[in-house]
């Protein structure tokens, strides 16, 4: 099979399409191989300003991509259902929610919620947007929403009592690490909930391997990370190869509910998108479904299915 880039994208008129932390990274490329296929793109940030920057960045390049900066702080509830409001009063479809931002490898923090910081953007932010929107995406023909998951899910360590560290235990990589198996055990569990319920909507996910953005940000003064740097700059693929996975699970039309796409090179570091494998632990019922109660609760969002 040849290989699937961004020619590969149908033409997209017709669609709208959202993703978090579009600004920078993974997502402003998503945003910006969207646009260049003629879909209307909302651009979340929780800076409406360097959202506004990466809009119009994008528009010197594709000068008539239509893309509607919103602001969206993941870290917020009450962000959070403004925005889902504000959007359903702008639009009456969705097509595609990329649930795509992230932060990685934080110093111990909680959101406004008291969450811990990892765990409450990449996972407890998302769960909540998306059952938010769910009532627009089952209405969508087809509808997909895509979770941007990491290599790094492999090396969870999974408490199902205990979802979230606390300032006394808290160890920045596997807080990371949960979150991202977090992002997948959500994804396989609302798929089984589409299929349950007939919804023809898809839940999909992805990884970018190994790929250059700003998302270790928080570790760069790290002596281990500077010694490492010039290598991971000489291996890992750019932002614009990194997002393929995320954006093949979002537009080809091949994809089946409840996959995962990654890199096809060597440990899915690089490479040209596929389908991959996920772990055990991802798979494992009860911690979904535990999880998910868990999200419900804490969020306070319940989803209409």
């Amino acid at each position: 099979m040849a290989n699937w880039t961004k020619n590969n994208i149908p033409d997209l008129t017709g669609k709208i399409i959202l993703v978090t932390g579009g600004n920078s990274g993974l997502g402003y490329e998503a945003v910006k191989m969207f646009a260049e296929k003629n879909a209307k793109v909302i651009l979340a940030s929780r800076s409406i300003e360097r959202g506004k920057i990466a809009k119009q960045e994008i528009l010197q390049d594709v000068p008539a991509g239509d893309i509607d900066v919103r602001g969206l702080d993941l870290g917020s509830l009450n962000s959070i259902k403004g925005f889902a409001a504000e959007f359903k009063r702008n639009y009456a479809q969705l097509d595609i929610l990329m649930n795509n931002a992230g932060i990685m490898w934080c110093p111990y923090g909680k959101t406004k919620d008291g969450f811990e910081s990892q765990m409450g953007v990449n996972h407890f932010g998302h769960f909540a947007l998306t059952g938010l929107l769910l009532d627009l995406i089952v209405n969508t023909e087809d509808s997909r929403v895509v979770n941007v998951s990491s290599l790094g899910h492999r090396r969870a360590k999974w408490d199902p009592e205990a979802l979230m560290f606390d300032e006394n235990n808290y160890d920045g990589s596997v807080a990371y690490f949960n979150s991202k198996l977090a992002n997948l055990l959500f994804t396989y569990e609302l798929q089984r909930k589409f299929e349950a319920k007939g919804i023809r909507a898809m839940a999909v996910a992805a990884h970018p391997g190994g790929s250059n953005t700003n998302l270790a940000k928080h570790v760069e003064e790290r002596f281990w990370f500077r010694l490492l740097k010039p290598l991971f700059l000489i291996l890992a693929q750019s932002a614009a190869k990194g997002t393929l996975p995320q954006v093949r699970a979002s537009v080809d039309p091949q994809v089946k509910g409840s996959e995962y796409y990654g890199p096809k090179g060597m440990n899915e570091m690089g490479g040209y998108p596929v389908v991959v494998k996920s772990t055990e632990d991802s798979h494992n019922r009860d911690y979904a479904a535990k999880l998910w109660q868990a999200s419900e609760k804490l969020t306070g969002v319940s989803y209409p299915i």
